[in-house]
């Protein structure tokens, strides 16, 4: 009796190894600092309309960053997923105002066009053995040139607007750029997505055989193969998971904005990854966290509001993200060795 007892005391970990063994644990520990930053540096940052401003600023992004980290908890990146929203804002946008279809119909087809471009990426990438990074930089740039493209050809300009008069905008809206009054304060509903967006992928991720999958395939994909682990159909439905991420934010924009310019969205994939990053992703695969994704694209949001309530100059933000992808690198890996050590 007393030698199972002390058995069941060594194999209980404690709350410190735990929580190390988290990987959103150096993003909710940025956050913190950062919150409590801007919180002591200007007055408006924690007042109903700045708390609307910075996670209105993070939801899209937040969006964006949790589809990223499932692909690179898979071992994989998207440098197209940033100008993806564009692609299916166009689509949209076209379809609905020079077309004359139905916002929910031009909503539907973009969402196709953009599952089309996920399941073509992660086609490729699996067939070709390709690195992601590659491919999808292939992919970038041909959807650079189809934006500008067809949109001159369809506009003879760069840009597309006239949403609002579209058959079907006013519900559609309603759904994806309506917003929240709480309090006498406005909050996007895009915001909602978000939570949403991220407490779905953390299900997923952590209490599914497909998490499980993720993880193997990120981890070590012959492995995964060799045990079972369909790695081509994992990987093509993460690749079509940030896909519809990209069309879910490039819908809310459309319809919030009601215009969009061709070259929209190029240079945002370095940002969802940088906050999938710093959530507690690891470049090289297998390991992170979807709401560890939320929290970094939180971050975000706070310190690129906190600055311009502060009135710095905003290229002060670059410097922010460099360093703060260095740190939640540098603290990612600590982690994760801390994290295996107690697993073993």
């Amino acid at each position: 009796m007393t030698t199972a007892t002390l058995d069941e005391r060594v194999g209980r970990k404690g709350l410190a190894d735990r929580l190390v063994a988290r990987p959103e644990l150096g993003s909710v520990l940025g956050a913190v600092v950062v919150l409590l930053f801007f919180s002591v540096l200007t007055d408006q940052f924690l007042t109903p309309l700045g708390v609307a401003t910075w996670l209105d600023d993070s939801a899209t992004l937040g969006i964006m960053a949790v589809a990223v980290a499932l692909l690179m908890i898979g071992g994989e990146f998207d440098l197209s997923a940033g100008v993806l929203t564009a692609s299916t804002a166009l689509v949209t946008a076209i379809l609905a105002t020079k077309l004359g279809w139905n916002t929910w119909l031009a909503v539907l087809a973009s969402l196709v066009f953009a599952l089309a471009v996920g399941a073509l990426n992660g086609w490729l990438v699996m067939r070709t053995g390709l690195p992601s990074f590659i491919v999808t930089l292939g992919t970038f740039l041909a959807l650079q040139g189809l934006n500008l493209g067809v949109t001159r050809l369809v506009t003879g300009s760069v840009q597309v607007s006239g949403m609002r008069a579209a058959d079907g905008y006013e519900s559609a809206g309603f759904v994806f750029a309506s917003t929240v009054d709480i309090g006498g304060t406005s909050f996007q509903i895009s915001i909602v997505w978000w939570i949403g967006a991220a407490a779905v992928a953390s299900w997923l991720l952590m209490r599914t055989r497909f998490g499980n999958w993720i993880f193997a395939v990120g981890g070590a994909a012959p492995s995964a193969r060799a045990v079972g682990v369909p790695v081509m159909r994992t990987k093509i439905l993460l690749f079509m998971t940030t896909a519809f991420a990209a069309w879910l934010v490039g819908t809310i924009n459309i319809l919030r904005f009601t215009t969009v310019q061709a070259n929209q969205g190029i240079g945002l994939e370095f940002q969802f990854i940088i906050a999938a990053v710093i959530g507690g992703c690891l470049l090289t695969g297998g390991f992170g966290s979807a709401i560890g994704a939320a929290i970094g694209a939180l971050i975000f949001g706070m310190a690129r509001q906190g600055i311009v309530f502060a009135r710095w100059d905003s290229d002060w933000f670059q410097l922010f993200l460099g360093v703060m992808l260095l740190a939640a690198v540098l603290v990612n890996n600590t982690f994760r060795r801390r994290a295996e050590r107690v697993r073993k």
